[in-house]
C-alpha cells in the first residue's frame, strides 16, 4: 500500500517525476551521481535539467554538489525508479548508482 505523504521527493521537494511511491514503513531509495573526469559541467547540468525536468539554479546546484563534493543525491524515491534514473545516467554518460536511505 502507498500513501501520498510517502511519495519520494526530489533535492528541491517536488515529486519524483515518475511519481513512484514508497510502502509505508520501508525506507526509500536514492539515484547518487558522481564526479568524473570526462564531462563538462554544463553537459551535468542540461543532464538534470533534460531527465528530472530541474530549473536552471536546481540543476546548477546539484552539478556544482558534483563536481566539489564528488556526489550529489538527485533523486530519492521507490526502488525501481531509483535504478531507472540510473540507468539513464548511465545511457547519459554519467555515473550513478542507487543506495538505501538510512533508517
Amino acid at each position: 500500500m502507498t500513501v501520498g505523504a510517502d511519495a519520494p521527493t526530489r533535492p528541491d521537494g517536488r515529486t519524483d517525476p515518475e511519481g513512484s511511491t514508497v510502502a509505508r514503513g520501508q525506507r526509500p531509495w536514492r539515484t547518487v551521481v558522481w564526479d568524473d573526469p570526462v564531462n563538462l559541467m554544463s553537459y551535468v547540468t542540461w543532464v538534470f535539467r533534460t531527465h528530472f525536468g530541474y530549473d536552471e539554479a536546481t540543476a546548477t546546484s546539484l552539478m556544482l554538489r558534483v563536481h566539489h563534493d564528488g556526489r550529489a543525491i538527485v533523486a530519492e524515491g521507490g526502488r525501481e525508479a531509483m535504478e531507472a534514473h540510473a540507468r539513464a545516467m548511465h545511457d547519459y554518460g554519467l555515473w550513478a548508482t542507487v543506495e538505501q536511505v538510512d533508517a
